[in-house]
Formats: structure tokens, sequence, C-alpha cells
């Protein structure tokens, strides 16, 4: 979430991937927290990404610079929290167990909560809902029952992800083709080796608004799914990043960055 000729403009990954971590924004109030917020001093958080998901992280091709829901978000939580956030690369197939072995404070990656991961890594309240869809071609003419019923249509999606369990769900019958980041299915699918991509929602959108006239999406899929962000277990940052959560969502604030970004509206999330 990037190149041939096809300029795909949130897909930098495989050129700017090789820069070791995204650039470092510094934040915090300098004064301290915001008024009944945790304090966290000017601590310095790692906050782990791909940069490679857009709308919540990607490398803006024409600046060079880290652009994104997660950077957004992170930052203003630092100002409440008066903290300092850190970006840094990551690959997702090594996400999960570097966030198990402390690696990084926290990860802000469009990660969906699911119980099974929880075993390994601990989460924050949501700041989304989500659902799964189907991005295809723009100039894609099948129709999901197509897909369902013909085993030329081939579907993919990235590795060890809901989207992963949810394209087996919903085509049982074809082997999907296995993606190490969202960028790679994108890119086989504009050339034609690939006809669909099971992805979020949001990310589905962020990749169409990217690529204009490119991508569309042929069907969505309730799933009763939210994001969250992920910490390693027993974090000390769980309680004071989710009181920034909740403050954000009490003052519009979390409305205002879902707006932006696309994500879905969170007044129906419960923080209470």
């Amino acid at each position: 979430m990037k190149k041939a000729t096809l300029i795909i403009s949130m897909l930098v990954i495989a050129s700017l991937a090789l820069v070791a971590c995204a650039p470092k924004v510094t934040g915090g109030t300098g004064g301290g927290a915001v008024a009944g917020m945790p304090d966290l001093k000017g601590r310095t958080i790692t906050v782990a990404v791909e940069n490679a998901y857009p709308p919540f992280n990607s490398i803006d091709e024409a600046t060079g610079k880290a652009v994104g829901w997660d950077y957004d978000a992170v930052n203003e939580i630092c100002k409440r929290l008066n903290c300092v956030p850190e970006f840094k690369e990551v690959a997702w197939d090594g996400l999960f167990p570097a966030m198990n072995a402390g690696e990084y404070d926290m990860a802000a990656d469009g990660i969906t909560y699911k119980r099974l991961r929880a075993w390994g890594v601990d989460f924050s309240i949501p700041y989304t809902p989500v659902a799964q869809s189907l991005l295809v071609r723009a100039d894609e003419t099948h129709t999901l029952d197509d897909f369902k019923a013909d085993p030329q249509l081939k579907v993919g999606t990235q590795i060890q992800t809901t989207n992963y369990d949810a394209a087996v769900s919903l085509f049982p019958d074809k082997e999907i083709v296995a993606f190490e980041d969202f960028g790679a299915p994108a890119l086989a699918l504009l050339a034609g080796d690939i006809d669909g991509v099971v992805i979020d929602d949001v990310a589905g959108f962020g990749f169409m608004q990217a690529n204009p006239g490119k991508f569309k999406i042929a069907a969505f899929f309730e799933t009763g799914e939210f994001l969250a962000f992920v910490y390693p277990p027993g974090s000390d940052l769980i309680h004071p990043i989710n009181a920034a959560l909740r403050a954000m969502l009490a003052d519009g604030t979390l409305a205002q960055l879902n707006k932006k970004w696309g994500l879905a509206d969170p007044g129906a999330l419960d923080y209470k």
C-alpha cells in the first residue's frame, strides 16, 4: 500500500519500503497532558505500521511523507497524553510475533479485533466498525454469484488476515491467492493476474481514491467486526490510550478523523 507503469499512487511499498522506518513525527504537548488525561511525561511511543495500507498508512509519492488515519490519530492521542510517537515500518507477517515479544509499544495498522489474536496480544477499545468487500477492476462485469460459481475467476487477499478468513468462507471452492501485503494483490488485480481482492471496505475505498477509475467494489459483506490498536500483553498504554479515544469520541475529534480518511462514523461505538 506501487509502481509499474500504472503509478498506483498509494501502493508505494515496492520502492519506499526500503526505508527502515517511517519519518519520526514529533508530538506531545511540551507542557504536559491535556487536562483530565493521563500524563505520559513526554515518553516516546514506538508504533508499528506497514506503510502499505491506505487510508490507514502509506507513503505519499509526491512528497515522500507518511500519511493516513494512523498518523493523524496517534499524533492526536499523543498531544492529549503528552507522548511522542515514533512510527516504525513493519511487515505484516511479523507484526503479531513482534508485538507479543514487546518489540514495539503498539501497532496501528487497520487491525481487526479477533478473539484468537487476543491470546497473544492486547487490544484497545475499537475506533471504527468495518465490513469486508470485494474489490475488482473498474471494468469488471461479473457479479458476486459469478465469482462463487466460476472457478476461473481468481480471488486474492493478504495472508494471515481476517480478509483471508473471509475469502475462504465466501469462496470455499476456490484456492485463495495469498499475498504478503495489500499492495501486491492490488497490482495483481490491475495486471489481470487475479479478478478480485477481499479487503476491508475502508481500505477498498482507499485504493479506489488513490487510483481513480481503476477499481470499484463489487460487493460488501457485513461481518460485525471492529478495528483497534494492538499492544504487547499487559501494556501500560492500554488505559491511557483508551482514555484518549473516549475523549476523542466525546468531543467529535474521532468522527472528524474517520470522515477525513473514509472510515465509518464511530457514533455506533459504545465506550461506556
